[in-house]
């Protein structure tokens, strides 16, 4: 898995930058190897002078969503390497319009079957993700228009500092988030293995009815974190299920379900509270550090876990 893929949503913009320059790239190269001249980047102005006739850089930059001096520069690029010409309005002598030329309409009309073998190949990987892309695609770029970034963001940064977070404990009304908020980080890293489908599955059971305690983070009306202390042994709990749901990242969520769960240790009257976890979740270790948990020597024996790498023990306060 990538760096930006780790990164979720915040790297979306980052994520289809690299996508389009590795599709460039690869049409560019199927283009080379058939004899065609053209470039992938120049496709969206080349089309659509072709099916529209000649236009001005203006009305190109319209129709394109880029800005005019992108439009331009690459304009003058094309003329230079005789792609394009400019020419007189037919509706306005006074104004010049570019249009193909007859070099480039030749190549175009070259490249046709090219582009039919794209397309296919194209719809077959989008049809195999079970998903409709251009169709979430054509949604999102809508949503941006009808709801701007900007707006939303600074929307939603004031409802977070109305709405505290706070801590509750386990209802039988929440056990879904359970679930929910711990197999979503199991998923994004490793796989969700036995012991933590059943755990998940049926917390009452095998946390709760123990003596176990399980607690969750809300920040309005909205589940976004969870941790539960699970009985090893008398007097012994594990600190497990820990999970920040991914929108809600780096702003101390983490840290107070972190707090309340020392808090639940000490009001049971445990003796030893340890976790298990795993040396890629490197800021996950960091927050265990600053409470006061300890690295011991490998494993924990016995552990029911086959990613962790890392035990735990806290002992600040004990």
């Amino acid at each position: 898995m990538s760096f930006l893929s780790v990164q979720g949503t915040l790297a979306l913009a980052s994520r289809l930058k690299v996508l389009s320059e590795r599709s460039y790239d690869l049409v560019d190269q199927v283009y080379r190897e058939h004899g065609i001249g053209l470039q992938a980047r120049w496709f969206p102005v080349l089309r659509l002078l072709e099916q529209r006739g000649p236009l001005s850089v203006g009305e190109i930059a319209r129709e394109i969503g880029l800005t005019h001096s992108a439009i331009s520069q690459m304009a003058t690029k094309l003329i230079k390497g005789g792609w394009l010409q400019r020419e007189p309005s037919a509706g306005d002598r006074r104004q010049r319009v570019l249009a193909l030329s007859p070099r480039c309409q030749d190549e175009l009309k070259a490249a046709r079957p090219l582009w039919q073998a794209m397309r296919a190949s194209v719809e077959r990987r989008i049809m195999d993700t079970g998903v409709d892309l251009l169709g979430a695609l054509t949604q999102y770029e809508a949503s941006l228009d009808e709801q701007p970034l900007p707006a939303d963001v600074a929307r939603r940064v004031q409802l977070r500092k109305a709405d505290s977070v706070r801590i509750v404990p386990f209802t039988a009304e929440l056990r879904e988030h359970f679930y929910r908020l711990n197999a979503e980080w199991l998923a994004r890293y490793f796989q969700i293995e036995p012991i933590d489908h059943a755990v998940m599955s049926e917390p009452e059971k095998h946390i709760i009815e123990p003596g176990g305690s399980i607690l969750f983070a809300r920040v309005g009306d909205e589940v976004v974190g969870t941790c539960a202390l699970m009985v090893d042994a008398p007097g012994v709990y594990e600190l497990t299920k820990m999970a920040v749901t991914g929108g809600h990242q780096g702003l101390g969520i983490g840290r107070k379900l972190m707090e309340a769960a020392i808090a639940e240790f000490q009001r049971l009257g445990g003796s030893e509270l340890f976790l298990e976890s795993q040396r890629r979740l490197q800021p996950a270790l960091r927050l265990y550090e600053s409470v006061g948990f300890e690295h011991q020597p490998g494993t924990k024996p016995g552990s029911h876990y086959q990613r962790a790498d890392v035990y735990m023990i806290w002992r600040g306060g004990a």
